[in-house]
């Protein structure tokens, strides 16, 4: 059995074109490798690793246009923020300016206001006074005419 197994395989070697070195110390086999699939694999696994290589590639493209991208709406963003700041500070300063100005304007009217007070008091007072002198003149000529036809009459 054990001659019926070497046959065979030894058969089945010399058909697959292997040879058979025997010495004293040991017998071997030595079986061809055929090339062509060797080489085609090799080829395939080139290509195969060209494409993976290509596949890596524009993944990192992507993963650099996709870092870039979010940088530009990351400044963006920083940028609107730091625009609505400073308009936000404008807006307080103008608010500021205008509630200076309304205070102003309500001082200077009511300055106005009190001067036009004061102007309409003195007047009152000049027509007064003028009317009280005006009366007192004309009691001082009634007295005195009352006087008068009290003399005449006497």
């Amino acid at each position: 059995m054990a001659s019926m197994s070497l046959t065979s395989i030894l058969t089945k070697s010399h058909n697959a074109g292997a040879m058979v070195v025997r010495n004293p110390w040991s017998s071997r086999v030595f079986v061809p490798v055929a090339l062509r699939p060797f080489q085609k694999s090799v080829r395939h696994e080139s290509v195969t690793t060209q494409a993976c290589d290509k596949a890596a590639d524009a993944a990192g493209q992507g993963t650099s246009e996709l870092k870039m991208a979010g940088q530009e709406m990351k400044d963006k963003a920083a940028s609107t923020a730091e625009d609505m700041n400073q308009k936000t500070k404008d807006a307080a300063g103008k608010a500021a300016d205008t509630a200076q100005d309304l205070t102003e304007k309500a001082k200077q009217t009511a300055q106005d206001a009190w001067g036009s007070v004061k102007d309409t008091t003195q007047k009152i007072k000049e027509t007064v006074v003028g009317k009280a002198e005006e009366s007192k003149d004309s009691i001082k000529q009634n007295a005195e005419k009352v006087k008068r036809e009290m003399d005449m009459k006497n």
